[in-house]
């Protein structure tokens, strides 16, 4: 499993602003057709601050390539360099261990 995070610190914009267009990213994520289902997607922030963690959890790499092409992604993706003042760290992940989930 595939899994990246994007991580920066909020100095573009104001949390409220910010948390309203996440939201509508993570809407379109679960609406398109193509996506739905095939990419998990959290963004969390530090408590006591302004530190973003983004993780993208991709089903398959056909998921990402839908991504890729759909009309909102690279909006949404300039607006968060944009709110992070152009510093945005993007790092793929490697799992190496966790936690069995009960079902």
């Amino acid at each position: 499993m595939k899994q990246t995070m994007i991580r920066y610190k909020l100095t573009g914009a104001t949390a409220e602003e910010w948390h309203r267009d996440v939201a509508k990213f993570i809407a379109a994520l679960d609406t398109d057709p193509a996506i739905n289902g095939r990419i998990s997607y959290r963004v969390m922030k530090s408590r006591d601050g302004n530190d973003y963690y983004h993780i993208a959890t991709p089903a398959d790499d056909d998921a990402v390539k839908a991504l890729q092409q759909s009309t909102f992604f690279k909006p949404y993706q300039e607006r968060t360099r944009q709110v992070a003042g152009g510093d945005v760290s993007v790092s793929p992940l490697e799992l190496v261990a966790e936690t069995r989930r009960k079902a």
